[in-house]
């Protein structure tokens, strides 16, 4: 887009000298081939600057960044709705809008995939709509640990490094009421949701370390599951595939 608005600043300054003296052979035969190029590349700018708009659509959706909506009053269910509504409307053509179609699918993918996920931070005071600010914090204490011991490895950051964040409060009672303003409920059930959410991903780690182990507990889980189903109602039992 940006190349694309330059090339139109140098077709209309190239115009503009032509019109003061014609006799520029060589500037009016560069004119030619810039309005050459403007002109082939016109539908897919205005393209993507459409999808461009509609992408500033979907940020104004999610008031994002907070920066831009100090003071805005929203729920999750709120946001959920408007998406619905948005994604109602962006319905472009498949086969002159290519750009707005990998956005619309992306949109829809990623919605469907981590929507759910999103709303809560709307409806918990002080709970960020993102982690940019909790990831810069760890990879200045990264640095920081690389460079006071000379190694590469930071793992011992995934032990002590949430008690480096008392840095970030002047006191642990100021940390104390930072952590008091999120009600213990509201914690509590997306603490269910972040394990349901990690469940996957900690299944296929331990596939890949234990594969042994891995697949003896899902053979004894299935046979639990059939002599549980043969002997009950399935609907009362519990198929989770996770080893706990």
């Amino acid at each position: 887009m940006t190349g694309y608005q330059q090339l139109e600043v140098i077709a209309k300054g190239l115009h503009q000298i032509i019109e003061r003296d014609p006799e520029k052979s060589y500037l009016r035969r560069l004119s030619k081939q810039v309005d050459r190029v403007i002109a082939k590349g016109r539908t897919q700018a205005n393209d993507l600057k459409e999808s461009r708009e509609w992408l500033g659509k979907v940020a104004a959706c999610l008031r994002y960044p907070p920066s831009k909506y100090p003071e805005a009053q929203i729920t999750g269910q709120q946001v959920a709705h408007e998406m619905e509504t948005l994604q109602q409307q962006f319905q472009p053509k498949k086969k002159y809008r290519r750009p707005q179609m990998v956005l619309c699918g992306k949109l829809h993918r990623l919605w469907n995939s981590y929507g759910e996920q999103l709303l809560p931070c709307y409806d918990i005071p002080g709970l960020p709509p993102d982690n940019l600010q909790i990831e810069s914090l760890f990879n200045h204490l990264r640095r920081h640990q690389r460079r006071i011991s000379g190694r590469k490895s930071t793992r011992e950051l995934r032990e002590f490094g949430h008690c480096q964040v008392l840095f970030m409060a002047d006191s642990q009672s100021e940390l104390l009421d930072q952590i008091r303003q999120v009600p213990l409920s509201d914690y509590k059930k997306l603490r269910k949701q972040l394990e349901a959410g990690e469940g996957t991903r900690k299944f296929l780690h331990r596939l890949h370390r234990s594969p042994e182990e891995t697949m003896r507990f899902l053979v004894d889980r299935y046979s639990a599951c059939r002599k549980e189903i043969a002997s009950g109602d399935p609907s009362q039992f519990d198929l989770n595939i996770h080893p706990p």
